[in-house]
């Protein structure tokens, strides 16, 4: 089918259900889905060995290839994921702010879908059922377009979601798939401005800024997810190696994995001897400053001024000591990405200033950068984490993927 009339039927599919799209609906929809995940675990995960095998004689790195999988364990954290997202408030029809105005009128907002939603993703074929879920709960249509190593998985995931909303008598093209590996296919999708409302890429800062440059339909976005955490000299080094070891080994492949470490001085010569040498040992390669190699130079890389920029998303880390709270926050502003970034302290002024000064969509206490996330938010699941200013900052749930419209009550107000 070609990308226009895709893009059609799945906006004619959002103006369809507006009419009918109430909470009831879309909970039974959601739960439904779930269902049909748990009856075809074993058919998903077959169609997920294809592109495992497809992967692996692709050479993907063996951090891309995680992504890809989808095991029992990740099949049953996407059931989660959509009864989570059920038992959330569904935001539409919200009248919030409502003021009366002096002449005696009343003055509100009301939350409405932004419309029909394109999002392109990568390497994570779980993705494809939060995107559903989360724009479907919002009362949004949505075109979603998988990276090619995730085809069979994503194709697998889209008969069931289609299955069950052809089985509540919804329009199936309400969750729409663009079906071709052909990158052309994703240009043609971003020039649909008269049926499409917004475009959300997921992926690799190359696939991010190719989809602005050529996008008439406005983006959100965040390019990469250059994360820091900063050990100050008030630190409890015990929770700040903790927090570290989890900020960058637990699952390195994400964007709001650890990516530069800052360590005050005060403090480098007793913690990064023993934080470094047990990254070390769970497989992290180091790349530091000068300062550090005074403390810790075992195998260590010496770092580029690239480094600061760089999300690896690989268990790679750069490590860099600073003089004082005004260096970290310089350094994290400069090289950041706006994503993520954390400072362990516990001198409450420390954190207050950290927090008020680092210009970034999360910004954390003692606590490791991978809870930055929808669902550790308490947003059930998200769509994606933007660093843009409008209309949305952070992980994106179900509010975000709303816009508002004015409502006004009157009794017979004119204006003179």
């Amino acid at each position: 089918m070609e990308i226009r009339e895709l893009a059609r039927l799945t906006n004619e599919a959002f103006k369809e259900f507006l009419k009918i799209g109430n909470t009831k609906l879309k909970n039974k929809i959601l739960l439904d889905i779930a269902k049909k995940i748990e009856e075809k675990k074993e058919f998903i995960i077959e169609e997920n060995k294809k592109d495992l095998e497809n992967g692996e004689k692709n050479n993907l790195s063996k951090a891309l290839l995680d992504r890809l999988e989808l095991n029992e364990k990740r099949i049953n954290g996407m059931i989660k994921a959509l009864e989570e997202i059920v038992a959330l408030p569904d935001p539409v029809g919200k009248i919030y702010d409502m003021y009366v105005r002096p002449d005696g009128f009343k003055v509100g907002k009301m939350r409405v879908p932004i419309g029909v939603i394109g999002i392109i993703y990568e390497a994570r074929p779980n993705v494809t059922i939060e995107a559903a879920a989360l724009t479907l709960k919002s009362g949004n249509a949505t075109i979603l377009r998988g990276g090619s190593s995730a085809f069979y998985s994503n194709m697998a995931l889209v008969s069931v979601i289609q299955e069950v909303l052809k089985e509540n008598n919804v329009n199936q093209y309400l969750i729409s798939y663009i079906e071709t590996t052909d990158r052309k296919a994703v240009d043609e999708l971003l020039v649909q401005d008269e049926y499409v409302h917004l475009i959300i890429p997921r992926g690799g800062e190359g696939l991010i800024r190719s989809v602005v440059e050529k996008s008439r339909i406005p983006v959100l976005k965040h390019y990469k997810g250059v994360c820091h955490v900063y050990v100050d000299d008030e630190a409890d080094l015990d929770m700040a190696l903790n927090i570290v070891i989890n900020a960058k080994v637990q699952r390195p492949a994400v964007c709001n994995a650890m990516e530069t470490l800052l360590v005050n001085k005060e403090v480098a010569s007793k913690f990064l001897p023993i934080a470094l040498k047990k990254l070390q040992e769970l497989g992290v390669e180091l790349r530091v400053d000068e300062k550090t190699k005074k403390f810790y130079s075992e195998n260590v890389k010496d770092a580029t001024e690239e480094d600061w920029y760089a999300e690896y998303l690989d268990l790679i880390l750069a490590v860099k000591v600073v003089d004082d709270i005004d260096e970290a926050i310089s350094h994290i502003n400069k090289y950041g990405s706006a994503h993520t970034d954390s400072i362990i302290t516990k001198n409450i002024l420390k954190a207050h200033k950290f927090i008020t000064e680092v210009d970034s969509s999360s910004v954390m206490v003692n606590a490791s950068t991978r809870l930055s996330d929808g669902g550790v938010y308490g947003l059930g699941a998200e769509i994606g984490i933007s660093t843009d200013r409008l209309h949305a900052r952070g992980p994106m749930g179900l509010e975000e993927l709303t816009t508002y419209k004015w409502i006004v009550y009157g009794e017979g107000h004119i204006r003179e």
